[in-house]
């Protein structure tokens, strides 16, 4: 006999996605009406309405999908305006500046642990949790402000999207550790897995798109061209979820694959109402996902205090000096581009909280510095971005300008 399926109230999903969106829409007003943007507005929504503060916002299975539905498209949306030609001058730049800029966050949170007298395991969580950039809130905010032209943007894309795949490596080899049943053989098949994939993508996925994707302005359904590039977006995210990667990976791909077709498709214009729609559910999320009682853990202040400074410092002097031989403006912008934890942060805490390795107030610590290091990134990239030095530009990002 079948089993009876779970009874499911749509007006009580209607009632949390209703809400969700209205939040995020009247928060991200809020915020642009008082200097700042919109992201902010939407987590800040998301804090006080979410489980942990007032609980009018639950995390229903639903608006979850719908918030890891906005960040695909965030990511893809992104990709579509990215200039392949300028990503392949500027891309191996970014990916070694998100090599380089995962190596100093890791040393300092994992020693600054150790030395306050926590366990092996709990310095590694530590260690792991500053390690990688968030991309989709570096991406959104990079896209708000405008600023996705900018030679900076891509090497910070590139290098959120390789800090996200090593960042990645590191929270498996640090949870297999502290389990006591670490497998090298299985990270790497992992690295492997993701080379092949993301080489199979911008190779031959590349050409295919080049040589047939033109076809798809012959369809005769509504919006065909549109419904390809999402159907392309979604199977790339797919699979990078397949192999163990971020879906985000996978979705930004997808969009550097497209995005050569899409000024002729008017692509970009026919995602904005799809990024008006999805993309704040993702960072009203975010926003509910902040436990700030855990804030006031006994040492919670002080050490989330000290680890939040040290988490900005190391992304800033270990990603600027992967900048070494450009501008000292290109440095400070890429720096701080690569300063915001966000979701990704959020994963590794409850990870360690779930297995019993962080305790409340080193919990509370990793809150800390995952919400100032998210709220700050849009004060800081303004800034940054506007900021000049006197002299000429480096010849490689002249060429990649031209």
């Amino acid at each position: 006999m079948a089993l009876a399926a779970e009874a499911v109230d749509p007006t009580a999903i209607l009632l949390q996605i209703t809400i969700v969106f209205a939040a995020a829409k009247l928060g991200g007003e809020l915020a642009i009406r008082l200097g700042g943007v919109a992201l902010l507005g939407e987590i800040a929504a998301g804090a006080i309405l979410g489980p942990h503060a007032s609980g009018v916002i639950r995390e229903d299975p639903i608006v979850v999908g719908l918030a890891e539905f906005g960040v695909v498209v965030l990511l893809f949306s992104v990709g579509l305006e990215m200039d392949f030609g300028q990503l392949r001058i500027s891309g191996p730049r970014g990916i070694f500046v998100g090599t380089v800029g995962i190596v100093l966050p890791f040393i300092a949170g994992a020693g600054i642990s150790a030395l306050s007298g926590h366990t092996t395991p709990q310095a590694l969580f530590l260690g792991a949790a500053m390690v990688a950039t968030s991309v989709g809130i570096t991406a959104r905010v990079l896209s708000d402000l405008g600023l996705l032209a900018e030679t900076e943007a891509v090497i910070i894309l590139a290098a959120a999207v390789a800090d996200d795949v090593l960042g990645l490596l590191v929270l498996a080899a640090v949870t297999a550790a502290s389990q006591g049943g670490l497998d090298p053989f299985r990270l790497g098949v992992l690295l492997v897995e993701t080379l092949v994939f993301i080489g199979i993508l911008l190779t031959a996925g590349r050409v295919a798109i080049q040589r047939h994707g033109h076809r798809v302005q012959y369809l005769r359904i509504p919006h065909g061209a549109l419904s390809f590039a999402l159907l392309v977006c979604l199977a790339s995210a797919l699979l990078a979820g397949i192999i163990g990667l971020a879906a985000i990976v996978g979705a930004y791909l997808a969009g550097l694959l497209i995005a050569e077709l899409s000024d002729d498709l008017e692509l970009k214009r026919d995602m904005e109402p799809i990024r008006a729609l999805l993309v704040p559910f993702f960072f009203v999320l975010t926003g509910a996902r902040f436990d700030f009682r855990a804030f006031f853990e006994p040492t919670a202040l002080a050490s989330g205090a000290i680890v939040t400074v040290l988490a900005i410092l190391t992304k800033l002097v270990g990603c600027g000096l992967a900048m070494w031989g450009t501008s000292l403006r290109s440095a400070v912008r890429v720096g701080v581009g690569m300063v915001p934890r966000g979701e990704v942060g959020l994963v590794v805490a409850a990870l360690g909280l779930t297995a019993g390795i962080l305790d409340g107030a080193l919990y509370g610590a990793v809150l800390m510095m995952v919400a100032v290091t998210t709220l700050v990134a849009p004060f800081l990239l303004g800034p940054a971005f506007a900021f000049r030095t006197a002299g000429p530009l480096p010849r490689s990002e002249v060429a990649a300008r031209e």
